[in-house]
């Protein structure tokens, strides 16, 4: 039942009356300025290539007050969910160039919509087999970060669109004797590689079994400066780390991506609140992916989680969507399929909420530098006041 659950805004519109719909969305949505997020209008050829090729389009803008000096800083964004495109029984070549197609298409689709910066799901270009503990055939979808053959039609489409493309990657670490990483690669608008950032967090728990396969980040929280924007990516399991969200604001990220993998059982409830959560107290957009589907494996596996052995890690429940700084949010995509969304911002937005909530003025970040100094510290006592009544 819960695959078919295609939106809870859907149902939300299906069934509660008009004239309180609008308080509903008020409260859960944030939308309390009138106008504030619109539908916008999806060109004829982008719809041609939606209903042609599987895949749904929403398409929405967040606007910002005028103001008196600084002109409108409008950039229109986007992210795609997609479902794998062959079984994982498919050799390791014909697995990847069945998603690079169907990706094909939606990148053509987010072109003719105008997007100017485009963000992929975490490692979109293979199956999520960090679930299995086996090795082969699944590392085999590692490449090179600057010349793998994703990364060449990233930047093939990039030039096309002249459009600024994350392309998250499981990535073959060329110089340090092969090692692998879960790493997004920012590729400008001229299909240059602008670097790239890595996962900062690894889960450990359930069916997760990325340790076996790369490591933590070492490269910190990069933010991009693009023709379009100041870029962070947050990959995964750090959306649920709040001082990693925290760095990419205080490095001035104004648009920070969550391309993610995560399944209905595990997260769900949390995936509508985290990224509203982290957009409005560090005041930049989010864009959140999850991809979308069931994948199941050839050969069983289990984590050790008194669960029995299966072979699908679970249904990836898509619902991608953008939060803005002040904490509204757009239509999702839905949970069951390929999708386009798209979201045209307005950037001095960021700015406006820092003026409004002033949460750098009010952070006292030297308070929890010197809190999280003495708490690495193997000798820290936490500061617990008991009540003497107790025994």
């Amino acid at each position: 039942m819960s695959k078919q659950f295609k939106s809870v805004q859907e149902t939300l519109e299906k069934y509660i009356p008009a004239e309180e719909l609008s308080e509903v969305k008020r409260i859960l949505y944030g939308y309390n300025r009138g106008q504030h997020v619109k539908s916008i209008p999806i060109c004829q050829e982008a719809l041609d290539l939606a209903n042609k090729n599987n895949f749904e389009i929403v398409a929405s803008k967040v606007e910002a007050e005028p103001e008196q000096l600084r002109k409108p800083r409008i950039v229109r964004l986007g992210i795609i969910q997609n479902s794998i495109g062959a079984e994982t029984t498919a050799p390791v070549q014909d697995q990847y160039l069945a998603i690079e197609a169907k990706i094909e298409k939606m990148i053509d689709a987010a072109g003719a919509m105008g997007v100017n910066v485009l963000c992929l799901q975490e490692t979109w270009h293979m199956p999520f087999a960090f679930c299995t503990r086996e090795r082969y055939p699944w590392v085999e979808f590692a490449e090179s970060a600057t010349t793998g053959q994703s990364i060449k039609f990233i930047q093939r489409m990039a030039r096309k669109y002249n459009m600024v493309i994350i392309s998250p990657m499981l990535e073959r670490d060329e110089v340090h004797a092969g090692t692998i990483h879960n790493t997004a690669v920012v590729v400008g608008n001229n299909g240059n590689i602008i670097g790239k950032s890595r996962k900062n967090h690894i889960p450990r728990t359930g069916d997760f079994n990325e340790s076996t396969y790369y490591m933590e980040s070492t490269l910190g929280h990069p933010v991009f400066e693009t023709i379009y924007g100041k870029i962070g990516i947050n990959i995964c399991y750090g959306r649920h780390h709040n001082l990693n969200w925290l760095a990419y604001g205080l490095n001035g990220a104004e648009i920070v991506f969550n391309p993610s993998a995560t399944v209905g059982e595990l997260s769900e409830p949390m995936w509508g609140v985290e990224a509203r959560n982290a957009a409005m107290t560090n005041n930049y957009f989010v864009g959140s992916i999850n991809r979308v589907g069931t994948e199941y494996f050839p050969n069983e596996f289990t984590s050790g989680n008194g669960k029995p052995a299966h072979k699908d890690f679970g249904h990836f429940y898509g619902s991608s969507y953008f939060s803005s700084p002040d904490n509204c949010c757009t239509p999702s995509l839905s949970r069951v399929s390929d999708g386009l969304n798209i979201s045209e911002v307005d950037l001095n937005l960021c700015q406006q909420v820092k003026d409004k909530w002033n949460f750098q003025m009010t952070g006292r970040y030297e308070l929890y530098a010197k809190f999280l100094e003495d708490y690495i510290k193997p000798n820290y006592q936490p500061n617990i006041i008991r009540d003497p009544s107790m025994k």
